[in-house]
């Protein structure tokens, strides 16, 4: 009888050490997954173009003019401002930060 017993015992404790193993695998799993991306969005604004950057339906940033100009301008086109809106969230991701400088602006080509 106590045989029977303690065979019971082991192998409920070698089930519930089986679940911990595959709670904990789960546990990892899901904290290694990829985090939920940035998205932009472009939107017209009375002088031309601005972007704006979020995550979860919430805005992170939002970007009427051209930064680093000593102009208030709106981007000429839709295409410059998603230009400077996918060079931020390139430095959002790889943690560094997303100011743009006017070097930026020239290598992608911003009419200015």
């Amino acid at each position: 009888m106590t045989m029977i017993i303690n065979l019971k015992n082991k192998i409920f404790w070698s089930t519930i050490q089986k679940i911990l193993l595959l709670v904990l695998v789960f546990c990892a799993f899901v904290s290694c997954t990829k985090k939920e991306q940035l998205q932009i969005a472009s939107f017209q604004t009375p002088t031309g173009w601005g972007y704006t950057i979020s995550n979860d339906s919430k805005i992170l940033i939002k970007q009427s003019i051209i930064p680093v100009i000593s102009q208030v301008k709106s981007f000429d086109s839709e295409n410059d401002a998603l230009k400077v809106a996918n060079l931020v969230v390139k430095k959002l991701n790889q943690n560094i930060s997303p100011s743009v400088t006017k070097k930026d602006l020239i290598l992608l080509k911003i009419k200015l």
